[in-house]
């Protein structure tokens, strides 16, 4: 049984590491394939289609405090992430926007502290720290050739996902709501509070190419429907430190990308901090312990799927 719940454990997680990885792409996208210039409409495109299509699939509505909660957590996870997101990827080079994500862990460390109570063990701080230095090298080694508007946009969307990812630990989902769901009503929470300050900000939507179309195409259904879905799946099943810790593959995928697709470089000092950042993710997954709610969330799915089998058993 332990060495069953282990293999389940690693799977989760393997699964779960997809939206990072997912995510970590949309830096070479923004910059190759979508208009200029307008980083609003462009995390309002990548929301609310995106959770207007889950809330269609599900047909489930919050109740109750849940209006609220959804409102925060989309709110966090998308309405303030999103636009400071591409706000970065506009100012920023690909690897350099993504690699400030890194510093996510410390902040999910801290903020698990406060909000969920879990005091943080010594290696967890240590990997944190590990995650961080690995960050600052990458950063400080282009400081040059940096915009400081970007990287500030780059740490408060770090905060902003953080936040979201322990307060979504901390609320869980209610009884009978899968993750499509919750990921639903985040999606379109965050897409409606982006739509009038994208109007606002930037004005009328920008004439598509087909390029653009195929780039937001991309954004709102696998960069975000889908990949939004796993990681709160995956949030869920996993401690706050392992889930957590996944975000320096975001930045260590942008690099990767950067460098193979857009010519991008990296200094052997930068690339000695990106495998910082990477040992620091694996040594989290290695040390983060058995999740106290893995069973009751897996009881769960198994519960919604069978919910949602029996209308078509009975006919």
């Amino acid at each position: 049984m332990p060495a069953t719940r282990a293999t389940g454990t690693a799977a989760t997680i393997a699964v779960t590491a997809l939206a990072p990885i997912s995510w970590g792409t949309t830096y070479a996208v923004t910059t190759e394939f979508l208009p200029p210039d307008r980083p609003l409409f462009t995390a309002l495109v990548r929301a609310l289609p995106a959770g207007l299509l889950l809330l269609a699939a599900t047909r489930v509505l919050p109740r109750g405090l849940w209006w609220a909660k959804a409102a925060v957590l989309g709110t966090l996870n998308i309405g303030a992430f999103f636009p400071l997101l591409f706000v970065a990827a506009y100012r920023l080079p690909g690897g350099m926007a993504a690699v400030v994500g890194s510093a996510g862990p410390l902040f999910v460390v801290g903020l698990s502290a406060l909000l969920l109570g879990q005091r943080p063990a010594a290696r967890t701080l240590l990997t944190g720290l590990v995650a961080a230095s690995g960050v600052s090298l990458v950063v400080l080694k282009g400081a040059g050739a940096l915009d400081l508007v970007g990287v500030l946009a780059a740490l408060a969307s770090t905060v902003a996902m953080a936040t979201g990812t322990v307060l979504t630990k901390r609320w869980g989902r209610p009884a009978g709501v899968g993750p499509l769901a919750l990921t639903g009503w985040q999606l379109t929470a965050g897409g409606l509070l982006i739509a009038p300050i994208a109007l606002l900000a930037e004005g009328a939507p920008p004439a598509l190419d087909g390029r653009a179309v195929g780039g937001y195409l991309y954004l709102a259904l696998a960069n975000t429907a889908l990949a939004y879905w796993l990681w709160f799946r995956g949030i869920g099943r996993l401690t706050t430190t392992r889930s957590g810790f996944l975000g320096p593959l975001s930045p260590l995928t942008a690099a990767v990308v950067g460098w193979a697709a857009l010519g991008q470089a990296l200094t052997p000092v930068q690339t000695a901090g990106m495998a910082l950042a990477f040992g620091a993710t694996l040594a989290a997954q290695l040390g983060g312990g058995t999740p106290r709610l893995f069973r009751r969330a897996e009881k769960n799915d198994r519960k919604d799927s069978m919910d949602l089998m029996l209308p078509a058993l009975r006919r």
